[in-house]
């Protein structure tokens, strides 16, 4: 199956024009992780969603995939 997540957090991402290492600095992880999630290696605790989708004005159901 496609990891949803890691596909929306890598093209929120790349819309937003910014790289690994500020959106890591932006919601407290590190560069390491980013790269992890991205490649659908970890997935996020909910705290650190919660954060994506708060950096990113998106819902948790739009970066898992339950909603477009």
């Amino acid at each position: 199956m496609e990891n949803k997540f890691a596909f929306n957090l890598k093209s929120l991402r790349l819309e937003k024009g910014i790289g690994q290492v500020e959106l890591a600095k932006q919601i407290g992880v590190s560069k390491g992780i980013i790269s992890l999630w991205e490649n659908g290696l970890r997935e996020p605790k909910i705290s650190a969603l919660i954060s994506i989708a708060q950096f990113f004005s998106v819902s948790i159901d739009y970066l898992v995939g339950l909603e477009d």
